[in-house]
């Protein structure tokens, strides 16, 4: 789920411009940040974790150098959390390439092996966003060796070609290379977002930014062009002249939990307003909550996602519309938190209920999604303590039944509540006194109605088709290799089994 970003900037320093860029971004990741400036000469690097305000300081701008920069908000796996993990991540040959990546790839046990074995190359993490820095440059090498170095962008997009014929899975990717420039891709799929954006400066010289969500661009006066198209490639040379390359025939088919939890509701990913999506999710969902009948006397939403779907609820059913939930912004999103221990702790501390928005009421909570159930289970006990009679639930998006390999940490079935409960056992599971879901079919028109030349979505995590074509062992590999316990947090930077699960990016 992670969060990228990149800034060709041809008039002065972009430290200040990527710092802004990645607290837009911040929502998408909060275990580490990460940055690396160029000046033609040498890359900058700064790296750890925390959020991006705790990292970075007002000394770094003075080394963090250069017109053309890349930075990187990460969320936590149950993976390791080493600061190791923290992108961006370097190879020094060919040229020298930065990578920061989002998504996940499915097939790194066999790149994996192909990069340490095959190759000698030296893998410094278990991160899969390492082994495809170094599919990429292995590729480039090798157009290198037969065309030469007369035209390092050819090179470069032909390496990009033959990377997306090797690599599977889910990866939108920005590499700063240097003596060539700012090069972002996107996987044949487009699974997660990645958009590209343009100003002119003061001088009439064009400068582009790309970045996972098109709300990194307003802060530093870019204006959106386009999304990257699914299997295309883009490079932004040193003197700042844009060069694209369909590398890959393109299906897109974007992760449509995006919609839903991940993207902020100001966004627009690929064509379709993240927040007009949530209001047409409400309105499908308004039309269930009456055919259940339930005596409803106020609607409360679970902050902040499910607000938009809340208020079209609330319209749509004449109901009033009350925020009963008052959230403490100074704690990270519960989904992303490493452990469940940890999870349930932080409920108490993100969330207090407002009595008097409660105590007597007959109340239906609204939220985004139920992945593990534990910290609706909370929610709902707090409610009841704050005096309400009867407490239903209704979810916006439909049950989370698999996990979804693509980059977000749904790892193995047997932690998702829906993935062997009817109905009524996740009803009584978390407490309600109602439980009521989205249909998948209402959630793929919410979307489809924003661009409706996108034919497919991914909605793996409901339905189980993996449209990159992951298979059971997969799966099974995922839920054996301890990815979702501490074990993993001990393996060793080098030598670990690429059997082993991958880390999402």
């Amino acid at each position: 789920m992670c969060g990228i970003l990149g800034i060709s900037n041809q008039s002065d320093d972009v430290f200040a411009e990527i710092y802004d860029g990645l607290l837009m971004l911040q929502h998408r990741g909060q275990d580490a940040s990460g940055m690396v400036t160029y000046n033609g000469e040498f890359f900058r690097e700064r790296k750890a974790n925390g959020l991006v305000k705790d990292v970075f300081g007002a000394g770094d701008a003075e080394v963090l150098t250069g017109r053309v920069g890349i930075g990187h908000v990460r969320y936590p796996t149950a993976g390791s959390l080493s600061a190791s993990e923290a992108q961006p991540f370097f190879v020094n040959a060919p040229y020298g390439i930065y990578l920061v990546h989002n998504g996940n790839i499915t097939n790194t046990a066999e790149q994996g092996e192909k990069v340490t074995a095959k190759y000698s190359r030296h893998l410094r993490t278990t991160s899969d966003s390492e082994i495809l820095l170094n599919v990429l440059a292995d590729k480039i090498f090798d157009c290198i060796k037969v065309n030469g170095n007369s035209d390092p962008v050819r090179n470069i997009f032909a390496g990009v070609r033959m990377t997306m014929e090797r690599v599977q899975g889910a990866y939108s990717v920005i590499t700063m290379i240097a003596g060539v420039g700012l090069m972002a891709f996107r996987d044949p799929r487009g699974i997660r977002p990645l958009s590209v954006g343009k100003r002119v400066n003061a001088n009439g010289v064009e400068e582009f930014c790309f970045a996972s969500e098109d709300v990194a661009f307003g802060i530093n006066g870019f204006e959106k062009i386009r999304d990257v198209a699914a299997g295309e490639a883009i490079l932004v040379d040193l003197e700042g002249k844009m060069h694209t390359s369909q590398c890959a025939e393109g299906n897109l088919t974007p992760c449509i939990f995006e919609y839903v939890y991940l993207a902020r509701p100001d966004s627009l990913l690929d064509g379709i307003s993240v927040y007009k999506t949530q209001m047409r999710m409400g309105q499908t969902l308004a039309e269930q909550i009456k055919e259940a009948g339930f005596d409803i006397d106020r609607i409360i939403p679970v902050p902040d996602s499910a607000r938009p779907v809340a208020l079209e609820v609330a319209k749509s059913m004449g109901i009033p519309y009350r925020e009963g939930l008052v959230k403490n912004r100074y704690v990270g999103r519960t989904f992303i938190m490493p452990g469940q221990a940890e999870r349930k702790k932080s409920v108490r501390r993100k969330l207090n209920a407002v009595p008097l928005e409660f105590d007597g009421h007959n109340v239906l909570l609204i939220d985004d999604s139920i992945v593990r159930g534990n910290t609706l289970q909370k929610i709902v006990e707090m409610c009841r303590q704050a005096g309400a009679k009867k407490v239903y639930v209704a979810s916006a998006s439909p049950p989370v039944k698999f996990p979804n390999v693509y980059g977000i940490d749904m790892p193995t079935r047997h932690e998702l509540i829906a993935h062997d409960k009817t109905n009524d056992e996740i009803c009584s599971e978390i407490g309600a006194d109602g439980l009521i879901y989205q249909k998948l079919e209402d959630l793929i028109w919410a979307a489809h109605e924003g661009n409706k030349e996108i034919e497919t979505f991914d909605c793996s995590c409901f339905d189980g088709n993996y449209v990159t074509g992951v298979g059971e062992d997969y799966l099974n590999q995922l839920e054996q290799s301890g990815r979702v316990s501490a074990k993993i947090k001990d393996m060793p930077s080098q030598g670990a089994s690429w059997n082993a699960a991958t880390l999402a990016s």
